[in-house]
């Protein structure tokens, strides 16, 4: 799997959503250990402890949580994910952050983002602030 430095480590990383992502991510950093690894704005998050991470994201949804998955062909997978029913609500899209990415939801409601890293970017060449990265 190609590495990207504006990714978190980790093959299923969480996205947890909150309607203060700064206020969360203190809580989460004080109270269970978490590092800031990159801040997005005041809209994102990603957040690392040991070897796992998940992403601190704004919304006032319903649903609180969605899983991103890091895959080597987001492409193909897209096309299975199709072939066997998944609700498809974003079709893969490359982003300046070095990653292809689509979104689906399965038949318990629950959002997917499947990715593909296609670069390695540094956060700052697409307006994140690199906060802390032991790969630097």
């Amino acid at each position: 799997m190609k590495t990207n430095r504006s990714m978190p480590p980790g093959t299923v990383i969480p996205e947890l959503a909150y309607a203060d992502v700064t206020t969360a991510a203190a809580w989460l950093r004080d109270a269970f250990g978490f590092a800031e690894r990159v801040r997005i704005g005041n809209h994102r998050i990603q957040m690392t402890i040991g070897g796992g991470s998940i992403v601190v994201v704004e919304s006032d949804r319903s649903s609180k949580c969605c899983t991103m998955v890091r895959v080597d062909d987001v492409d193909a997978h897209y096309r299975h994910a199709q072939e066997h029913g998944a609700t498809i609500l974003a079709v893969p899209t490359t982003h300046p952050y070095g990653e292809r990415q689509y979104t689906a939801e399965d038949p318990g409601g629950h959002t997917w983002r499947f990715s593909q890293s296609v670069a390695d970017v540094h956060p700052s060449e697409w307006g994140g602030e690199l906060v802390n990265d032991s790969r630097e």
